[in-house]
């Protein structure tokens, strides 16, 4: 990057958990609570921003174009610009690179960029057969009157498929099945276990340490930059509700495997939470950082994105995240902590065994050999999505946002945050904190 793009300022909602049914808020109340809290301490107005961009992989359809919903909704005024991307599970992490491109390009100075998903909201579905006979009966419906026409409505409701009426499509898991392979993203993370011989105990262990993690965190305040959500009954949300602190092998070896029932090795308990929640972030230019007095925690110092085959998603972190160290010319040992998205635990590990295959090194990403291992006690020090919850279009930004407080709270200078994403894809972005 030509010239430094600054992250001043951050916020995210609690993650909650989805329940039984539809939580609390809409995509859009999160985001727009997280942002008012977040806009509110700053020494500029909405309205002074250039733009809001927002990330949504799950947006409904009452909140088409969401970043603009929420812009408005956080009065930035009609003259600033909202709008929304969607690159599945990065989607946070896109909106702040086309937040960068912009201020890179001079297109804009001072930009909130960042993501949210209600993934409990997550519609129900007919079947085709049931559309079909909707629009058949509305056809019906506008033909004249008369005897004839009465008999062909009767006909065709008698041919109502009620079996189909009782059987609704679960949108959330058409949007979690990849279109190329039709696999569920569980059984690509599933492959990942096979290919690289992780078992089930390695995978509960590390459950139960991400729960662990999360847990410590919140105890000493290290997630500090959860703005509490209120509902319309006055009920307040503060924490992460999904993390356990019963959490123990013994619990995680209850579950049973939920992708591939008879033969699997990944639970339920050993995935990332479904989720709903918001993250944002203030990206500033240098000139916006002058002008306003701002105290920036950090900058971005790079973005890599790459593709892989989609049945083997998990190890996009290691695409791209591989090829930004080497045009930096930095190996795993010079990033001082890492947050690398859990979405599941078997894909967080099956990353560190890639980088640590010599066949896997050479034949995927060109390397001469094993590039090395991330220290454990430098990844996901706070815990990840297996813990507190992966609301996709969210995960990005939050990322990216907790690493440079860890970053400043070590006294550390650069991090990697990193996220693998439906469809075959990786995005890793590198910053270094402010001093």
């Amino acid at each position: 990057m030509n010239s430094p793009i600054y992250v001043v300022d951050g916020a995210r909602t609690p993650f909650l958990k989805a329940q039984k049914g539809p939580g609390p808020f809409s995509a859009a109340d999160l985001a727009t609570q997280a942002g008012r809290a977040l806009l509110l301490r700053q020494p500029f107005l909405p309205s002074d921003l250039d733009e809001v961009i927002l990330g949504c992989a799950a947006p409904s359809p009452d909140e088409t174009n969401i970043g603009r919903l929420v812009a408005l909704r956080l009065g930035c005024g009609e003259q600033v610009p909202g709008w929304t991307v969607m690159r599945n599970c990065a989607s946070g992490m896109q909106a702040i690179d086309s937040a960068i491109a912009n201020i890179q390009r001079g297109r804009a100075q001072l930009v909130l960029a960042g993501g949210v998903d209600a993934l409990s909201r997550a519609p129900l579905l007919y079947s085709e057969a049931m559309v079909r006979w909707f629009a058949g009966m509305m056809a019906l419906g506008a033909s004249k009157g008369g005897l004839a026409a009465v008999n062909q409505k009767i006909s065709h409701f008698l041919k109502l498929p009620v079996a189909e009426l009782f059987k609704p499509v679960i949108g959330l898991m058409k949007g979690l099945t990849d279109p190329m392979v039709g696999l569920l993203m569980g059984q690509t993370a599933e492959n990942l276990a096979w290919r690289f011989g992780i078992d089930r105990a390695q995978m509960d262990a590390y459950a139960v340490q991400s729960h662990q993690r999360a847990l410590a965190a919140r105890q000493a305040g290290y997630v500090d930059e959860i703005v509490p959500l209120v509902d319309r009954t006055g009920t307040v949300y503060a924490e992460d509700d999904g993390v356990r602190a019963d959490a123990t092998l013994a619990g995680m070896a209850k579950p049973r495997p939920f992708f591939d029932k008879p033969y699997g090795k990944i639970t339920a308990a050993n995935s990332s939470q479904i989720t709903d929640g918001a993250a944002w972030v203030v990206l500033a230019s240098e000139a916006a950082v002058a002008q306003w007095g701002l105290k920036p925690l950090g900058k971005i110092v790079d973005c890599q994105w790459a593709g892989l085959a989609p049945e083997m998603m998990g190890l996009g972190p290691v695409h791209a995240t591989t090829p930004l160290l080497q045009r930096h010319g930095l190996a795993l040992a010079d990033i001082d902590y890492w947050e690398l998205n859990e979405a599941f635990a078997t894909q967080v590990l099956a990353c560190q065994a890639a980088w640590q295959d010599d066949a896997y090194c050479r034949e995927s990403l060109g390397l001469a050999g094993a590039l090395g291992q991330i220290p454990e006690d430098r990844l996901n020090v706070d815990g990840g999505a297996v813990s507190i919850g992966h609301p996709v279009g969210a995960s990005g930004a939050r990322i990216v946002l907790h690493l440079l407080h860890v970053l400043r709270r070590q006294g550390a200078r650069r991090g990697v945050a990193s996220i693998c994403i439906g469809g075959g894809l990786g995005g890793a972005m590198l910053v270094e904190a402010c001093a």
